[in-house]
């Protein structure tokens, strides 16, 4: 629940600055797209939260 909150928190602010500033392209694009999955909840959105949280998991196990 907290990745999920936190994922769209931050997606939701560089979606902001992305618009702000007029640069949406291809990668301000699949941002959005991710962003509008979390905030409808769509029958893709256990899909694409259990994938976030299996990269934030891979990425909590790095030791540096």
């Amino acid at each position: 629940m907290v990745i999920s909150l936190s994922a769209a928190l931050l997606l939701a602010v560089v979606l902001f600055v992305m618009i702000r500033s007029k640069t949406i392209k291809v990668g301000p694009a699949i941002v959005a797209a991710l962003f509008g999955f979390f905030l409808a909840s769509t029958d893709m959105a256990p899909d694409i939260n259990r994938f976030l949280n299996s990269v934030a998991d891979t990425i909590n196990q790095i030791k540096i």
